[in-house]
């Protein structure tokens, strides 16, 4: 690997902030300076040291963050902050992505990575991964919606949602409101609010709380996040062997 790219990926900056370090002569390799930003090093052998200190190489970066409301989920945003834009300094690296996305308005578990592989197999309609969402709907969420969402149905505009499971979990006759929890294996666009929509409902809050096998830790404050252990990532990964 390039000295540069190692630099890059172990959170030293940029390209360009990389190339004034070496200027600066801040870089050694096995305790010798290095300026040059294409000598090649062994990312797992080589002992790369900034003024000093050794730097550890980790190919790949897996976050829980539970999402708050207002934030967008993307890597920038020219107008609203983004689910990025809440890592700290020493945590930001210019790869990291959200997997998949939730509304403006939608709180929850949202994996933050730059694997682009593993979003690929989470991602990916042929794995049949589960996302369950938690909601507050305005109205009676009946039997026969339960019936409905199993079966699978058709959008206000035609377009086919796959089966899902739907349950009941409280309802408040006087309010006219139910709390549910909507199991989908899809990822369209505002496809739970327009799923409800097309019962003649609405979302008035939505949660995330699974991806997976992964389950949001309820002691993770809205807007904070931390690094997966690697058993949440064994639960994460669809394709781990160990499952």
């Amino acid at each position: 690997m390039r000295l540069d790219k190692f630099l890059s990926d172990t959170g030293c900056g940029s390209r360009k902030d990389v190339k004034k370090l070496l200027k600066q002569g801040a870089i050694t390799v096995d305790g010798k300076m290095v300026k040059d930003g294409k000598l090649k090093v062994d990312e797992l052998m080589d002992k790369v040291a900034y003024n000093g200190e050794e730097l550890h190489y980790q190919k790949y970066y897996y976050y829980m963050l539970n999402k708050p409301q207002g934030v967008i989920s993307a890597t920038e945003d020219k107008y609203d902050e983004t689910v990025v834009d809440l890592l700290s300094d020493a945590d930001f690296r210019e790869d990291i992505f959200p997997v998949g996305r939730l509304d403006k308005d939608t709180e929850g578990l949202l994996v933050l990575t730059n694997d682009g592989q593993l979003a690929h197999r989470l991602l990916s309609p042929k794995k049949h991964v589960d996302k369950e969402y938690f909601a507050r709907i305005s109205g009676i969420v009946t039997e026969a919606d339960v019936k409905q969402f199993a079966e699978g149905f058709q959008l206000k505009n035609g377009e086919a949602v796959k089966p899902s499971q739907l349950f009941i979990d409280q309802l408040d006759e006087k309010l006219g409101e139910t709390e549910i929890r909507l199991v989908i294996q899809e990822g369209k666009f505002h496809q739970v609010k327009r799923m409800f929509e097309a019962v003649d409902k609405k979302v008035v809050y939505l949660k995330r709380l699974r991806m997976g096998r992964l389950i949001l830790d309820d002691s993770l404050d809205l807007g904070n996040y931390r690094p997966l252990t690697n058993k949440e990532y064994q639960l994460l990964d669809p394709d781990f062997e160990g499952k």
